[in-house]
């Protein structure tokens, strides 16, 4: 074998261990978590808590189940304990149809970036916005570890 030939098929060994090693498409990794809760989870327990570990730099992500229908809906902007240690970036509800499921319930879902190191809290309430209305009938609470 050739010194050129020889050289290749290193480069070859080593590109595809490393294929070998990396994580999968769209699992979740310390600089990109997903967190998700749905409809049946807030009827069986209507406060949820959670702890997550994200990486410093990284994106979270926070999908609740949601109906609009029924003129309940989430806060659109999250309690941040530490706005230092976490921003929110992003929010937006998914109907049924733009999840390609007729007649299922929809999602709230929330972005955020982890800006600097600590610990903070993020609280999302479920209820009826409007005066009056039911407030904080579901509940929940996620305490972020930015490492």
């Amino acid at each position: 074998m050739n010194a050129k030939m020889l050289v290749l098929t290193g480069a070859m060994t080593v590109l595809l261990a490393g294929v070998g090693c990396s994580p999968l498409a769209g699992a979740p990794s310390a600089d990109h978590m997903d967190v998700a809760v749905s409809i049946d989870e807030f009827t069986t327990s209507p406060h949820i808590s959670r702890d997550i570990v994200v990486a410093q730099g990284g994106v979270l992500t926070v999908t609740l189940g949601a109906n609009a229908t029924t003129g309940f809906s989430w806060s659109g902007d999250a309690t941040i304990g530490d706005p230092a240690i976490l921003l929110q970036t992003e929010t937006e509800y998914l109907s049924p149809k733009e999840q390609g499921v007729v007649g299922a319930s929809g999602a709230q879902v929330w972005t955020f970036d982890a800006l600097e190191k600590g610990t903070t809290s993020v609280v999302m309430e479920y209820g009826r916005p409007w005066e009056g209305g039911e407030k904080g009938v579901w509940t929940f609470e996620l305490t972020v570890t930015v490492s």
